[in-house]
């Protein structure tokens, strides 16, 4: 007795892809990077999000890349953690065909890859840092400068 495992969809009659490979499933990666970019923005070490849910670091960094992952039950903790929604971790989902055309998970190939930078240390540093400057004026001059730095090195 068992399960007969077939390379159908038994609802759709299409092919399904196989993410048996040690690539991991594009929707485990963005998700991954959503709680990276949260955590970092929160000041908490992998080390830190691992003992509050019971798991090991290597477990987070895991979770992270995409390799592994996330339970329906451990988002939810990790959700109230990082004081998100679970919503939060799916938001600004890219669209590709390996997600099987679902709208909102994929970036045009023109497009820069926001989560990724987001989810880097420079990235997390700038948001942290640019979200405490509390003066309107300030705000826009930073972005003004950033934009006119941006331009003048892609001349």
């Amino acid at each position: 007795m068992g399960f007969k495992v077939t390379d159908k969809d038994d609802q759709s009659n299409k092919p399904r892809k196989d993410y048996s490979s040690a690539k991991p499933h594009p929707i485990d990666v963005h998700v991954g990077s959503r709680v990276r970019i949260r955590r970092g923005i929160k000041q908490l070490s992998q080390e830190k999000l691992g003992k509050l849910l019971g798991l090991t670091f290597q477990q987070i960094q895991k979770y992270e890349k995409g390799t592994n992952r996330i339970g329906a039950s451990r988002l939810y903790e990790i959700s109230q953690i990082l004081a998100v929604p679970v919503q939060f971790f799916y938001d600004d989902m890219p669209m590709s065909d390996e997600t099987h055309g679902t709208p909102g998970f994929s970036e045009s190939e023109s497009e820069p890859n926001f989560s990724e930078f987001l989810s880097s240390r420079e990235g997390i540093e700038l948001n942290r840092a640019f979200q405490q400057i509390t003066d309107p004026k300030v705000r826009r001059n930073v972005i003004e400068l950033v934009r006119a730095m941006a331009d003048k090195q892609s001349d």
